[in-house]
């Protein structure tokens, strides 16, 4: 028996991929979406940003997704994991960590980005509870509170104005040499940033709740959130491995239309953009499944004439 060559596999079930399920599936096509069922966002209570769903659970945006994609009958939903990616545009080949082999004529990529292991003690403990990576998504909650600030050099001097909109009450911790010139030195003394270079030991918690950070000298700074940037890769080599073009910071470079350099390979999502929000994310999906749509249907009118 053939096996069914489905309109197109979206490999990656967050925002973008369920976004882009959802104009495929409004588009009269067959797709899977293929995900493993370990979000990044799994660590966080609440999602923020979101037009209409501003502070829900991230499982339970999933959930309402996936229920209202349910009404198109061409979207099937599998928990699995892209293994290897073979063939060409109009004929792919998918084979998952199962076993399971899907043939697909188009691919999307919707696989985000996922955290390399947190080096400081203590703060895989209170990440995504009160160590956040994004203000957008989580200052208002902490809105003049006290706040480490976890970086350094010119990622520091970016991220520190910023955050100054939401609390004046904020210190730097650099874990290590700060990586600034003397007149950043100076601009942050200016302001009264207090500025610490020394190792940090470990973030003590209480329940999730970080309480202070503590330094390998004895300094013990209390606060009552941390921001920091995270060191992230991607969710999946095989846009590589299948000849997808990625930028030095391992994004995949695709065109506005969320087309990659790989002939009927698409990419969207956390995947192609170091922006990470929720939202933005399924724009980004909705976008690069509509220019796949519209490519599936100039083939099928070539094809029949």
């Amino acid at each position: 028996m053939n096996e069914p060559i489905y309109d197109a596999v979206i490999i990656g079930g967050g925002p973008a991929g369920l976004n882009a399920a959802l104009m495929l599936g409004r588009a009269r096509k067959n797709a899977v979406v293929l995900d493993e069922g370990r979000p990044r966002n799994a660590v966080t209570r609440e999602a923020h940003g979101f037009l209409t769903r501003d502070g829900i659970a991230p499982g339970e945006l999933r959930r309402i997704a996936k229920e209202q994609i349910s009404r198109y009958p061409g979207i099937t939903f599998m928990e699995d994991t892209a293994q290897w990616v073979t063939g060409a545009d109009g004929n792919f080949q998918i084979t998952t960590s199962q076993g399971v082999i899907l043939h697909c004529k188009k691919l999307l990529f919707t696989v985000g980005m996922k955290d390399r292991p947190l080096n400081i003690p203590g703060l895989t403990e209170v990440y995504g509870k009160s160590a956040f990576v994004c203000p957008y998504c989580d200052g208002w909650e902490l809105r003049d509170e006290p706040w480490v600030i976890l970086s350094n050099g010119a990622d520091a001097m970016h991220f520190i104005p910023l955050i100054a909109g939401w609390t004046d009450r904020f210190t730097l911790c650099t874990n290590g040499p700060d990586g600034l010139t003397e007149a950043e030195r100076e601009d942050l003394r200016r302001h009264g940033v207090p500025l610490y270079d020394t190792p940090i030991r470990s973030i003590e918690s209480e329940e999730g709740i970080v309480q202070q950070v503590l330094l390998e000298d004895g300094t013990a700074i209390a606060c009552r959130a941390i921001f920091f940037r995270p060191d992230l890769r991607i969710g999946s080599d095989l846009p590589q491995t299948l000849g997808c073009e990625v930028t030095e910071v391992g994004t995949v470079v695709v065109d506005e239309f969320g087309r990659t350099s790989v002939p009927g390979v698409y990419s969207a999502g956390d995947a192609v953009t170091m922006r990470h929000q929720a939202i933005a994310a399924a724009s980004s999906g909705a976008m690069a499944a509509a220019a796949l749509n519209n490519e599936l249907n100039l083939d099928a009118w070539r094809n029949h004439g």
